[in-house]
């Protein structure tokens, strides 16, 4: 059943001897606010875990196949829409691009909760999802470390004939951490949008689970230690909403304790959480936290 309510939800998860998001534009260095120095993780990042996560739990089988994924040809896919749609009733008096994007809805998770433009190739229109999320922002300064590493192997016999002619058995790298980090990020659900794709109540679901749950297998090297930290939902009785969604997050405030100089754990913060006096119509529940 698709969702009849409007959601917003704020997401706490902090990062240990990591780097959460590099920046291409600045050699790999964590993404940072200039002026600020607060620490940046873009939607398209937290998106990506998002996906990885639900193409690992339910197969990559429709409806929860994943349209933006590595290597993907997202051509064949506007492809495979038409090849479904062809002899279908919808297209023999309708549009054949309104018809593949409900196939598309239909197929592709992130397609029916992000959105997507699949006008490449054969169209099948665009979609505008119904969850969208700000760029993760952290609550205080972030100080970007940066480390030198070695690799003892090379990836050539040239190479290792230029060590050897060198003297070095070497070869030196950088690699960039922040030693911790305490972001937050904010989303928004329509359901006006959800109506338009398909979201449904049980996919809504799946994306509570997916913020909660996707930083445990999408550990590495480069990362270090990322956990989500807090969810909290705030479920308006209405489609429309009953209040704005900037008064709501308000009552989410992390805030560094007093004692914790140089805060290296999430232990050094605490989160303060406004239950009282909600607006009428809006509730709030703590997913994780």
């Amino acid at each position: 059943m698709v969702i009849e309510n409007r959601y917003d939800f704020v997401l706490l998860f902090d990062v240990k001897d990591g780097n959460p998001n590099g920046d291409p534009d600045a050699g790999n260095l964590p993404r940072v606010d200039a002026e600020t120095g607060c620490g940046l993780v873009t939607d398209v990042s937290l998106k990506r875990k998002v996906r990885n996560y639900v193409g690992m739990v339910k197969g990559e089988q429709p409806p929860f196949e994943i349209y933006v994924k590595e290597k993907a040809v997202l051509n064949k896919q506007h492809e495979r829409a038409y090849e479904a749609i062809g002899a279908s009733d919808a297209t023999k008096s309708g549009d054949k691009v309104d018809a593949a994007r409900d196939w598309m809805c239909r197929n592709f998770y992130d397609v029916r909760t992000f959105g997507a433009v699949m006008s490449t190739g054969v169209n099948c229109g665009q979609v505008r999802g119904p969850v969208q999320l700000t760029f993760a922002r952290s609550v205080d300064p972030i100080v970007a470390q940066e480390h030198s590493i070695t690799r003892m192997a090379v990836t050539s016999e040239g190479e290792l004939e230029s060590r050897r002619r060198e003297g070095e058995n070497r070869t030196m790298g950088r690699k960039h951490t922040v030693p911790y980090g305490l972001y937050m990020t904010r989303g928004f659900v329509s359901s006006h949008l959800a109506a338009q794709t398909g979201f449904s109540d049980s996919d809504l679901d799946l994306l509570w689970e997916a913020l909660a749950n996707m930083f445990e297998h999408d550990h590495s090297a480069a990362r270090g230690e990322m956990a989500t930290r807090g969810l909290y939902v705030f479920k308006h009785d209405s489609q429309l909403g009953n209040a704005h969604a900037h008064s709501l997050f308000a009552r989410i405030q992390p805030k560094q304790k007093e004692k914790a100089v140089v805060p290296r754990d999430f232990a050094d913060y605490q989160v303060s959480i406004d239950k009282e006096s909600l607006p009428a119509g809006v509730s709030l529940t703590q997913v994780v936290g």
